[in-house]
């Protein structure tokens, strides 16, 4: 049966703001007041949503050490040192190191890239990516989506008289390395005026910048947006401001100007384009990120640097070969976690969930705490070890800040880093328990019922007969959608089975719906609700019922409808 999911409607905002935004556009009141509740409460500010431009990105060099970064990179350019662009091995890190090392190619062939080994070295940067770089006669190091907190390890390479350029957007600790330059618009002493960026979206302002200082044209950079919209979505940032801008224009070179190595991939996934940020992050996203977390993410970067189709051909049939070992860990991994909390009984009861396996796989922790949040919606820390070292991936539930929690028990680990939903961590295998009560005494002590409960947040309450192509075609300029710009969800209350509803897939799991609303019984939408074929039998009696949904395009045999996308059914007596 089905999970007890809090149904939040959203409260109204200015009616008045919405209904003359209704006007202006000619657009109905319902869209009108999403657009309002996010923020665009304008004509004009309409006008730059529905239309993002290139020119509303801000200035490269508004971010703090960025003219000392480029003047670093020129000088090095200029004297032929050698380069090593340094990033994380997540599609963050790798998009990151794809970026600046192809666009730095063109101007020196003394550079090189490096991936540190999830295994052997663990995130960000290491003591052995130092040694590579000083055994290599590398004199600048560019790090990617990592740096921010590697104090010690910056300062190893100084000894060494290697420096670096840090280009991160995690939260940096009160005392900064000693890097010739640190880009990261969350520093408190920095005012560059969107702090969201990604790691790889750092990466496309420091080759704006060096583009900028050098009079190359603007255009010569659009062919590395699709790197940017590829990171974007999966790093799960916000798609708001110049993240929007970069991911709206990142999609378009993903669909009109597909490089060779993700054109290879959709051609191997028998994939056409008109891809999403949802494909993004579903589809390409998993496969990038498979080649790290099974093998070396070092593959993903050939991917994407690929020039020839025989060289992406044969990376993406090896990634996607990782992708499917990954899905196979991912399973078995994730029900053996779920049956240690059914048990343990203080488990069942706890606020948090922290779970410890020797023989777990390293690369699959994070999605594996993602799936158990899914059955137990708590904070959820998934930890393997080898020896006396334990590692593993925290993620959270929505409002719920996991980086703080880790951070209350700092005394107990080694290293961690993050952000609010999702974080990393290293600990002595030893402390695995102490760490679990500090952390589950942390999250108790901050955590509210209302965050233990999963929830559903709803943009607009409509009538099935407001679902129009007009209002579809609007919809859909929404778009690219993401974080702090979802996909609008609408409830729609009374409504019954037009006698076509039927249950489908294996074991009757899912639902197909044929649905009309009451007292409008000429106007009938199609949706599909998976995972709720239980329903059927009171949805098939004529029991009227209320649904929460998406709305999209169902394209089947060539035959394009407007379908509902169904997230959760309640009944009156629910």
């Amino acid at each position: 049966m089905g999970k007890n999911i809090r149904w939040d409607i959203k409260a109204g905002g200015d009616e008045k703001a919405a209904s003359e935004l209704a006007k202006e556009l000619t657009i109905s009141k319902s869209l009108a007041s999403i657009l309002v509740d996010r923020k665009i409460d304008t004509f004009d500010k309409a006008k730059k949503y529905f239309r993002p431009s290139l020119d509303d990105i801000h200035n490269p060099f508004l971010m703090k050490d960025m003219d000392r970064a480029i003047e670093r990179i020129e000088r090095a350019l200029g004297e032929g040192e050698r380069i090593l662009v340094y990033g994380d091995y997540d599609v963050d890190g790798t998009t990151a190191v794809s970026l600046v090392y192809s666009f730095l190619a063109k101007f020196t062939d003394n550079i090189d890239y490096y991936i540190p080994d999830r295994y052997g070295e663990g995130y960000g940067i290491s003591y052995k990516g130092v040694d590579y770089a000083y055994e290599n006669e590398i004199s600048l190091i560019i790090a990617l989506d990592c740096g921010i907190k590697a104090n010690d390890k910056v300062d190893y390479a100084n000894e060494k008289n290697i420096d670096f350029i840090i280009c991160d957007h995690h939260r940096p600790s009160e005392n900064l390395p000693s890097a010739i330059a640190i880009l990261d618009p969350k520093r408190d002493d920095c005012d560059y005026p969107y702090d969201e960026l990604c790691g790889c979206g750092i990466g496309f302002k420091l080759i704006q910048a060096f583009s900028q200082k050098n009079d190359f044209p603007f255009d010569d950079l659009l062919q590395y947006l699709d790197l940017v919209a590829i990171s974007i979505g999966c790093d799960i940032v916000p798609i708001t401001g110049e993240n929007r801008i970069l991911a709206y224009y990142g999609l378009q070179q993903v669909n009109l100007n597909t490089r060779t190595g993700i054109r290879c991939m959709l051609e191997l996934l028998e994939l056409k384009k008109g891809l999403t940020i949802t494909d993004l992050v579903f589809v390409i996203g998993p496969r990038i990120n498979a080649a790290g977390r099974i093998d070396h993410a070092k593959k993903a970067v050939q991917l994407l640097i690929s020039d020839t189709e025989e060289a992406a051909f044969d990376v993406s049939k090896r990634i996607n070969e990782d992708n499917q070992n990954r899905r196979e860990l991912d399973k078995l991994i994730t029900q053996e976690a779920l049956g240690m909390i059914e048990d343990v009984d203080f488990l069942k009861d706890a606020k948090s969930c922290v779970l410890h396996s020797s023989n777990w796989h390293k690369g699959v922790v994070g999605i594996v705490a993602s799936r158990v949040i899914e059955t137990y919606y708590r904070p959820t820390i998934i930890l393997t070890s080898d020896g006396a070292t334990a590692s593993g991936s925290a993620r959270s539930v929505k409002g719920f800040d996991v980086y703080n929690a880790i951070n209350a028990c700092q005394d107990m680990i080694t290293q961690f880093g993050g952000h609010k939903y999702a974080a990393g961590l290293t600990l002595p295998t030893e402390n695995i328990n102490a760490f679990r009560e500090k952390f589950e005494e942390a999250v108790a002590n901050t955590i509210t019922e209302e965050q233990l409960t999963q929830s559903i947040e709803i943009d607009a309450d409509i009538t099935l007969n407001e679902i129009t192509p007009k209002f579809y075609r609007i919809l859909e300029q929404l778009a690219p959608f993401g974080p702090q710009n979802m996909r609008p969800v609408f409830v729609t209350t009374g409504v019954l089975d037009t006698g076509y509803s039927k249950t489908v897939g294996a074991d009757d799991l899912h639902l197909k719906l044929s649905v009309y609303q009451k007292g409008n019984t000429n106007f009938k939408l199609n949706g599909i609700a998976f995972n709720m074929g239980y329903h059927y039998a009171k949805i098939s009696q004529g029991i009227p019922f209320d649904i929460i949904y998406n709305i999209e395009e169902n394209n089947w045999k060539g035959n394009v409808s407007i379908q509902l996308k169904i997230k959760d059914i309640r009944f009156a007596s629910n």
